[in-house]
């Protein structure tokens, strides 16, 4: 998502006129019409106080599915239902031996 969709995201939800927004944030109207329109880019800083005044904050998150070893998946993926069953099963016997004994009481 562009900063220009964050910001009219942001400022809709919060009720505001670019020109109230714009008073809120310290930045001119006409700067805030600019973002929304797609026409400049504002500085993180910018952004990041506009979005406050809106009641938004900006987070830095990783995403999702980055760093995942999709590999296996894939072939796991390229087998028989049937065949990902039995291979089901093996795995639950694998864990069963590896899960420490319980003493009978």
């Amino acid at each position: 998502m562009s900063a220009s969709a964050f910001l009219r995201y942001a400022r809709r939800k919060a009720n505001l006129s670019q020109r109230e927004l714009g008073r809120r944030a310290g930045v001119t109207q006409a700067t805030i019409a600019r973002v929304e329109e797609d026409r400049i880019s504002p500085r993180f800083e910018t952004l990041e106080r506009l979005l406050e005044a809106c009641g938004f904050e900006l987070q830095v998150v990783p995403r999702r599915g980055v760093g995942v070893d999709r590999t296996a998946i894939r072939e796991l993926l390229r087998t028989s239902p049937g065949e990902r069953a039995r291979l089901a099963g093996r795995e639950a016997r694998q864990l069963e031996k590896l899960e420490p004994r319980r003493k009978k009481t």
